[in-house]
């Protein structure tokens, strides 16, 4: 994996502020799409009543209030740099903590599950930072981590959608230093800490013009698109296609997937 960006940037303060007027939707958009996953699998795992767990970046709180009013979870712990997004959420049964994960003075207790999806391959210190979640765990608590995959198309190499998404993964790279090379490897960081019933799976959406996901990838790189251009591997012409092919009917693209890796404290 590569180490941090030469700037020292972040998510949410170098790329995708929070105080944007579309960030909430479009985060909304991708949650659309990777919730019902996301919460069929913690619901196979047994998350449920009586439960304390611990949501990490938890954006707009799609997966919170999953936790509160369906599981039925005793106490939800929302963590986020940024909590704007959490305004709504109130009761006795939810904590939100405004803070970084990386904090090392943080301490939020320990929990009988902790999910984080799309946060650690934001951050440099990721593999340092599983063996942080692992240690909050209950004993039979479980970890579950969600990040991107791509599976791309190596017939395809310089179409406008190829570059403009290779584009934003490098800037992604150097900007902030994000990184989904190591996202499959998830299952083995969770091995080395000790849990058991480890496993992993892929989700690759279908990614259909005017989709939540069509959405969620123009506006994203809607957003990038001096970055993008910056690192020499699209134009602006090159972009204003892959908007377009996004759009269209002709779309016909295998999109990036989400990956999730769980395991549960002996």
């Amino acid at each position: 994996m590569t180490g941090p960006p030469a700037s020292g940037g972040h998510y949410g303060q170098d790329l995708f502020e929070p105080e944007h007027p579309q960030e909430a939707e479009r985060i909304d958009s991708a949650a659309l799409v990777y919730d019902p996953v996301t919460t069929g699998r913690l619901r196979a795992l047994g998350s449920g009543p009586g439960s304390r767990c611990l949501e990490v970046g938890a954006g707009t709180g799609t997966v919170v209030r999953w936790l509160l009013e369906e599981a039925d979870a005793a106490e939800v712990v929302a963590l986020d740099r940024d909590t704007g997004g959490l305004d709504d959420l109130g009761g006795s049964r939810v904590r939100v903590v405004t803070a970084d994960l990386r904090d090392e003075s943080l301490d939020l207790g320990s929990f009988d599950l902790i999910h984080a999806r799309f946060v650690l391959m934001h951050l440099p210190e990721r593999r340092r930072l599983v063996s942080r979640l692992a240690r909050w765990l209950n004993p039979g608590g479980w970890l579950v981590l969600g990040d991107a995959v791509e599976v791309p198309n190596a017939l395809d190499t310089s179409s406008a959608y190829r570059r403009t998404m290779d584009a934003m993964w490098q800037a992604l790279r150097s900007t902030i230093g994000t990184d989904t090379s190591g996202v499959p490897a998830y299952p083995h960081f969770l091995r080395e800490e000790g849990l058991q019933n480890v496993a992993g799976e892929l989700f690759c959406p279908p990614l259909v013009a005017g989709s939540p996901l069509a959405r969620f990838w123009s506006e994203t790189w809607n957003r990038m698109r001096p970055a993008l251009e910056e690192t020499g591997q699209v134009d602006s012409d090159g972009i204003d296609d892959a908007l377009a092919y996004l759009a269209s009917p002709q779309l016909a693209e295998l999109g990036p997937g989400l990956m999730m890796a769980w395991g549960q404290r002996r």
